[in-house]
């Protein structure tokens, strides 16, 4: 079987190959899925992408035209894919449910350390021979205030470590985990509470209509003035430009994102050569107090393999007409 890879990168492909074994005729496009890009899938019957590539109604369509049956999603989100387009044109879709809870929640703590004890700054500064340590004040994370928004698997991990330092965990979910409670003084409170609260915010959840900017300048105004926020999760969990007015006005004392509203063709590419033309994101790399990765809290080697496999297992179950628990319905 034929298989597309659109957003094909160059940290996966070694593990892509492994997992595949030869199986299946592995077609490399580094370029993201787009109407434009569609039709680089003739000839193949499936086709896999990634959290940066367009499956939107109108280039479902165009692949099914190209004579694809079967999308396999090498990402657990996938509000980038029109579901209900899908089982129209009678596409199967399945995504990658867990690749590293691990991954992305020690992500999450890192940004939270390196913000706190200003380690980019400190670093900046060695380099240049300047050892002085004024202006890199941080505070003991012991006895500290976090929240997180949601406690699946990410959050229920980013609270175990959280527990480790002597956190006070405050947490917001409409499903409460038990063993959070017990093990880790995990306290369940409502969305108001925890942002009125916490000295540290990190979102865990997934991007739903719901969800969309949850983070934004009503619920700004209720936080602790100079809060840290963190996110990890989905872009548009967070309205930006309310971020940065409140980063402005100092209300909002440190930010550190790994995910951005706006990402689709700026991260995961290199664009050292070229004008930055968002200016958005150019407003938050000027801030001393923000800290932005490109959408890498996934990579670590055990997440890599664990996507391929299951990229792999998902075309094998699609390719033996196998049932797979991992498949998208509305």
């Amino acid at each position: 079987m034929n298989v597309a890879i659109y957003s094909a990168h160059k940290f996966e492909k070694e593990y892509l190959e492994e997992a595949n074994k030869g199986q299946y005729n592995f077609k490399y496009i580094t370029s993201a899925l787009s109407s434009e890009t569609a039709n680089l899938a003739e000839g193949c019957e499936a086709v896999s992408i990634f959290v940066s590539d367009d499956a939107s109604a109108p280039v479902l369509q165009l692949l099914n035209k190209t004579g694809v049956k079967f999308l396999a999603l090498r990402s657990a989100g996938f509000n980038h894919v029109n579901i209900a387009e899908a089982q129209k044109l009678k596409i199967k879709v399945a995504r990658v449910a867990e690749y590293s809870p691990y991954a992305v929640a020690e992500h999450s703590i890192a940004l939270i350390l390196a913000l706190n004890r200003k380690l980019i700054r400190a670093n900046n500064r060695v380099q240049e021979q300047n050892f002085s340590l004024d202006g890199l004040v941080g505070f003991d994370m012991n006895g500290k205030t976090v929240g997180i928004i949601g406690t699946g698997k990410i959050g229920s991990v980013t609270a175990k470590i959280l527990h480790g330092f002597g956190c006070k965990i405050l947490t917001h979910d409409h499903i409460e985990s038990e063993e959070l409670k017990q093990k880790y003084n995990v306290t369940y409170t409502d969305y108001e509470t925890l942002l009125k609260q916490s000295d540290i915010i990190t979102l865990q959840i997934p991007l739903t209509e719901k969800t969309k900017y949850i983070i934004n300048k009503s619920s700004i105004e209720m936080m602790k003035t100079g809060v840290m926020l963190i996110n990890t999760s989905r872009g548009m969990l967070v309205n930006t430009k309310d971020v940065i007015d409140a980063l402005k006005s100092g209300h909002i004392g440190s930010f550190g994102m790994d995910v951005y509203e706006e990402e689709e063709g700026l991260f995961f590419e290199d664009h050292s050569e070229t004008i930055l033309q968002d200016d958005t994101i150019a407003r938050l790399m000027s801030f001393r107090n923000v800290l932005i990765t490109s959408h890498q809290a996934f990579l670590t080697d055990t997440a890599l393999k664990n996507i391929a496999e299951t990229t792999v297992y998902n075309l094998d179950c699609f390719a033996k007409s196998e049932d797979n628990k991992n498949e998208i319905k509305v």
